[in-house]
């Protein structure tokens, strides 16, 4: 059964039928989520995090290189740029990087040498001016970004006027409301719906519809990526870290470890795990990497 707070799109994922309005998402972003460690993000990280951090932008970084057959630097645009540790990889590389954001509190307190190259404002807004000056880049990265705003289908749409040709979007979202988590809760095995987030998340995507709604939206989907399906520990009763929170630090801990060992396998090995775990629906997020399509969207 449902979740009442939820309801399915058309294209297959789920949004929250009560969304909180623009003005507050726009009060949330700029005065609240960075700076009250209400989100993802954190004032400081230790030493293992920020490893963690650089290996998932490292891996994601190697596959687009495969898919756009090039290592060459370009332009890259980083949607919601957060810390700016995607903007840091990849200006690291000798890319030329740009990053918009509704506040740039993220970027100030991890890579503040980033933020001249960091423009703050609605998202909508500013991808709406780029494209129509023109402005086109060779890599468009949106992490964890599509599940917070108001209207996913429509910034997917918007941004196929930043790529370039040749080029790609690199798009991130949590794995939620999957067969897996239902499960988990049908069975009792975990007492809540721990994923719908509310305000910080307003849709909720699953491999295939993440798929379904690139499609819709003018992209081909060239390869989608899970990453670590720390989930999985919560088949487990010692590890359950839902149904016990004190359990949380020990099973992310385990994570961290376990993604340095996959890591140290090498980008092609490793792609080629995560790739298959998305295959089956596993992965605490997806990343899906997209090409303009030649297609009209719908």
């Amino acid at each position: 059964m449902m979740d009442k707070r939820l309801r399915r799109h058309e294209y297959g994922f789920l949004e929250l039928v009560d969304p909180p309005s623009d003005a507050e998402l726009a009060d949330y972003y700029a005065n609240k989520y960075y700076q009250s460690e209400t989100g993802s993000y954190r004032k400081t990280y230790p030493p293992e995090e920020l490893r963690a951090i650089d290996l998932r932008v490292t891996l994601r970084a190697a596959a687009a290189d495969r898919l756009r057959g090039s290592t060459t630097p370009g332009r890259m645009l980083d949607v919601g740029c957060g810390e700016g540790f995607v903007m840091a990889r990849y200006a690291a590389a000798g890319w030329e990087v740009e990053g918009v954001d509704h506040s740039n509190d993220g970027v100030a307190g991890m890579n503040p040498e980033l933020l001249p190259r960091v423009t703050q404002g609605n998202l909508f807004e500013i991808v709406a001016d780029y494209a129509e000056s023109g402005r086109r880049y060779d890599l468009v990265w949106l992490g964890n970004v599509l599940e917070h705003v108001l209207r996913p289908v429509e910034l997917l749409r918007s941004l196929r006027g930043l790529v370039a040709p040749g080029g790609l979007l690199v798009v991130t979202v949590p794995n939620d409301g999957s067969r897996y988590q239902e499960d988990l809760f049908e069975t009792g095995t975990i007492p809540e719906r721990f994923w719908i987030a509310i305000p910080d998340h307003i849709s909720y995507f699953t491999r295939d519809s993440l798929t379904a709604t690139a499609e819709a939206t003018g992209w081909d989907v060239r390869d989608i990526h899970a990453d670590f399906p720390i989930d999985l520990f919560l088949s487990h009763p010692g590890s359950n870290y839902v149904a016990d929170r004190s359990r949380g630090p020990a099973a992310h801990a385990a994570r961290l470890r376990l993604e340095g060992l996959i890591g140290d396998a090498g980008p092609e090995a490793a792609n080629a795990f995560y790739s298959a775990l998305a295959g089956v629906g596993l992965g605490r997020n997806m990343t899906a990497f997209l090409a303009p399509s030649e297609r009209t969207p719908e």
